[in-house]
């Protein structure tokens, strides 16, 4: 899905709306525009949200080589990503969790406030992980951005997977309920006053391992990211095979300054991270 390349915009109307928690906002997304909607085989299957930039109106329906030819980069739409928590192919109903933070950001702000019967544009979906039902154990991992991919793969377990799950969130407000086919629930990180990721680092340096073969699923803002993949990699020998872990979004980054140098940051972090080590030879 790289930019630049033409790709169909898919159309869905709100249905519903949901405040979660009181950092999340869940809306429900329907529509014969959804009719061959081709998600299922990951638990992180995502859409990439188009907004109009302000003061700036398409032609339905939209064509993105169009918009292109016809505007400027800076009236292009505005891309954000997120992840299908469930998806209803029998009712064509697409439901999407927003991490919410009063006027800040972009879709946060617009999912607060959308009302059923708006008129929704994505392109998607993407993704590629799902829990290996022939892994020992699994290990989950994430910030509230992380949540519903967190969710979603908690409930695709295979009934007697080994789970262990860490969300770090702000407060104990912003639990919810999840939980394997087994029963097994998220270890909830409560945030408090410090730094995004730094209970995560702590709680998963700090795990007994119950093997090496884990499959494990980490994401969230970069920086606790980098370290985590550091931790699984160097010290603890996971193969890189076995890893789904990135960098949703930066701190003190624009989602759209992340995205213009999330590929090379990638690129260094796994030049520097995957070296030949003891524990993973």
């Amino acid at each position: 899905m790289a930019e630049g390349r033409a790709r169909t915009v898919g159309t869905a109307v709100v249905v519903r709306t949901e405040r979660l928690t009181p950092h999340m906002v869940r809306l429900v997304l329907g529509g014969d525009g959804l009719a061959g909607f081709g998600a299922g085989a990951y638990t992180d299957h995502y859409v990439k949200l188009l907004f109009e930039p302000e003061g700036v109106r398409y032609a339905e329906p939209w064509d993105l080589d169009v918009i292109r030819a016809t505007h400027h980069r800076e009236a292009w739409p505005r891309q954000r990503a997120y992840t299908v928590r469930a998806w209803d192919p029998a009712k064509l109903e697409l439901t999407l969790d927003f991490v919410v933070h009063g006027d800040e950001g972009l879709a946060g702000p617009w999912a607060a406030r959308v009302q059923p019967g708006e008129l929704v544009h994505f392109l998607g979906p993407g993704g590629c992980y799902a829990p290996d039902p022939a892994a020992d154990w699994h290990l989950l991992a994430g910030d509230e951005s992380a949540l519903p991919a967190i969710a979603a793969s908690m409930e695709r377990m295979p009934r007697g997977a080994r789970v262990h799950a860490f969300v770090e969130i702000e407060g104990p407000a912003d639990e919810q309920d999840i939980a394997t086919p087994d029963g097994i629930t998220p270890v909830w990180l409560h945030r408090g006053d410090r730094p995004v990721g730094a209970a995560l680092l702590e709680a998963v340096t700090g795990l007994d391992f119950p093997s090496a073969d884990v499959h494990a699923f980490v994401h969230g803002e970069a920086g606790f990211v980098k370290e985590l993949r550091r931790h699984l990699r160097l010290e603890r020998g996971i193969a890189r095979e076995r890893l789904s872990i990135s960098g949703y979004w930066r701190h003190g980054e624009t989602d759209e300054g992340w995205r213009a140098i999330k590929r090379d940051w990638n690129a260094t972090v796994e030049a520097e991270q995957d070296v030949p080590t003891a524990a993973a030879a």
